[in-house]
């Protein structure tokens, strides 16, 4: 725990000068508070409305979580498939390179058509702006396993089913936990993205909508709903990066210091 502690001791001591110099910059500019909130009126905007910014978020971390499944699953299928048949890669690749660039406000209308005012047009979007990374590194990560343990286990008369689960899918893996750790801090930004570019019914419908109702009128409220999405995201990068060094501890691939 005392490691943990130290480890995050900077980034603790950092975030605090931030909220500091926050502080004296909006008390002494002069700007209005519907403009720049201090943190002081964030955190009583929080306390106050704790209960509604709550409800919206348990709606968007749905989202998040079903979105990054499907993000994960269609990431993760591609990868394969791209790595076992080189016509997948030169006809997928290049269109999924480009589906980066498709604005999402775009296919935003045509999903409501398709699908509804529901939560499915929601996680399309998220899993549409998160399995890009997790397919990249997979890809990668697919590509990079030794030779020497291929030639060994043609030796050994493996067939290609075997050869793919005992040296590439092992060596790949703790590239996608990478991809999906990227992946799950996109998928924040990617819910709120979503909420914002999809129509919704319903009282709750989710923070990043309640957020772009209240930036205008609310704006203390504005400023907590997105520290709530912060303290997610951070969330979510260290629970998964617990997670890989669970999940892959033969791995040698350096890792980034969990949050």
């Amino acid at each position: 725990m005392s490691g943990r502690l130290r480890r995050g001791a900077p980034a603790l001591a950092l975030a605090l000068a931030l909220l500091g110099a926050w502080e004296l910059y909006a008390d002494l500019s002069g700007l209005e508070s519907a403009v720049l909130p201090a943190p002081h009126e964030v955190a009583a905007a929080l306390w106050d409305s704790g209960g509604l910014l709550w409800r919206n978020f348990a709606v968007t971390a749905e989202e998040v979580a079903l979105g990054l499944t499907l993000a994960l699953a269609g990431g993760l299928g591609l990868a394969v498939l791209i790595h076992l048949s080189p016509l997948a890669r030169r006809a997928i690749y290049p269109l999924a390179v480009g589906s980066q660039a498709v604005p999402i406000p775009v296919i935003g209308v045509l999903l409501v058509f398709w699908w509804g005012f529901g939560i499915l047009p929601k996680l399309v979007v998220i899993a549409l702006i998160c399995f890009f990374p997790v397919l990249v590194t997979t890809v990668d990560g697919l590509g990079a396993v030794d030779p020497n343990q291929l030639k060994l286990l043609r030796t050994l008369d493996a067939s290609r089913w075997q050869a793919f689960r005992l040296a590439e899918l092992p060596a790949a893996l703790p590239a996608a936990l990478s991809g999906a750790r990227i992946a799950l801090t996109i998928g924040v930004i990617g819910a709120f993205i979503a909420e914002v570019a999809t129509p919704t019914t319903g009282p709750y419908p989710g923070l990043g909508r309640q957020i772009m109702t209240d930036i205008n009128f609310q704006t203390a409220r504005a400023y907590a709903g997105t520290a709530i999405l912060f303290a997610f995201a951070l969330a979510c990068f260290g629970g998964l990066g617990l997670a890989e060094r669970r999940l892959t501890p033969w791995s040698t691939q350096p890792r980034g210091d969990t949050p």
